[in-house]
This record gives structure tokens, C-alpha cells and sequence, in this order.
């Protein structure tokens, strides 16, 4: 069973529906206590950094985050969800993360339309089981005005291109992020989405 974590700021319904499609039962869950009932969790998230990490601290949620994540079991940060689990963001001044992987948001910055919103391509960097059946040209579609840069380049399981290199999916131990929606992203999202819960069972561990 897999827990997608609400904190008030997540589209919860669609990547249920999503988990539903693929076979995968889930549950929304709101508080620490229920973290360890699940063998996979999702952070999804829209909205502002400061209000999701104040509400997911608000909701005791920062410890049990960073407990499960420590027991080895896979998360998984979904758009501002990815953001979170990094050391910090420089969104209305800066403001700490999860600190499960190095690095920060930054605001997009240049003479180019923000947020970053469509379909982009996927630059797959590195083979790994979060992305069996996905190879770079991909497309997935991105809602987003922050990107994450990252301290270690080896966290890097894709990126993608918008006037930059743009960090996409990463991966550290058993956390990973998708800066994308996989939800709306069709039949890759979908692939993206069944490998994560494949993970969640140990069955591409």
C-alpha cells in the first residue's frame, strides 16, 4: 500500500486515480503516526514553499518524512513535493527543506516566459529501475516557476532543457523526485508512476 501525504497543498485526487489505474491501492494519509503502515509514500504539492513546509511541520510531518526515509523505504517528491525534500529554497527569501538531498529551488531567471509550463523532453542520465521503459525524448509536462539545483550531480536521474539544463527526476538511496507531474504525463508518467510502486514493493529494488 502505498500513502500519498497531504498536507493541504497536494493534487491528491488525480495521482490516486492515477495509483488506482495502474493496480495499486493508496491511502492519504495526514499524519506521522500513519507513515509506517505504508511500504512506499508521495509528497505531491503545488503552491508556495514556505506554506507546504509550515503546514507539513504544523502537521508533525517533518520527523516522521525524515524517519521513514532513514528506514530505507522509497519516497517519492512529486513538482514542490521534489523541491521539499531539498536543504532549502530561495522562494520569498530562504527557507529550509526536508534536507534528505543537497541542494536548493531557484527561481527561474532570464528574458523567457515563467513558469515553465508544457511538455518537455526527458535527458535520461543514468540506468536505473525508476525508469525501465523510459529513455530520453520522452516527453512529460511541467507546471513550475522554481528549479532545483542540485549539490551532488550524481543525484541526477534525468533532466530536461528550458533555457538551461533543468533538473527532472533525481534519486538518492530510496528518495526520489520527479520536478514534473507523472500524473499528467501520460503514458510515460504512467510508466514513471508504475516503477516507483514496483520499488515500493522491492520488486525492482
Amino acid at each position: 500500500m502505498i500513502g500519498i501525504i497531504d498536507y493541504g497543498m497536494g493534487n491528491l485526487y488525480s495521482l490516486g486515480k492515477a495509483l488506482e489505474r495502474l493496480g495499486h491501492g493508496c491511502e492519504f494519509v495526514s499524519g506521522p503516526e500513519r507513515l509506517e503502515d505504508f511500504s512506499g509514500v508521495i509528497l505531491p504539492g503545488v503552491g508556495a514553499f514556505g506554506d507546504a513546509i509550515k503546514n507539513i511541520r504544523e502537521r508533525g510531518l517533518a520527523a516522521g518524512i525524515r524517519s521513514y526515509a532513514a528506514s530505507g523505504r522509497p519516497i517519492l517528491g512529486i513538482c514542490l513535493g521534489m523541491q521539499l525534500l531539498f536543504e532549502q529554497s530561495t522562494e520569498h527569501g530562504v527557507t529550509a527543506g526536508l534536507g534528505l538531498i543537497g541542494g536548493e529551488a531557484v527561481r527561474f531567471e532570464g528574458a523567457y516566459k515563467v513558469p515553465h509550463m508544457g511538455w518537455n523532453q526527458l535527458r535520461v542520465r543514468t540506468e536505473h529501475p525508476l525508469l525501465d521503459g523510459v529513455k530520453s525524448g520522452d516527453y512529460v509536462y511541467f507546471v513550475h516557476s522554481y528549479h532545483v539545483r542540485v549539490s551532488d550531480q550524481r543525484v541526477l536521474l534525468a533532466t530536461t532543457e528550458y533555457h538551461q539544463q533543468v533538473t527532472a527526476i533525481v534519486g538518492l538511496d530510496q528518495v526520489y523526485g520527479m520536478q514534473f507531474h507523472p500524473e499528467k504525463s501520460g503514458e510515460t508518467g504512467m510508466r514513471l508512476l508504475a516503477n516507483f510502486a514496483e520499488l515500493c514493493k522491492g520488486e525492482k529494488a
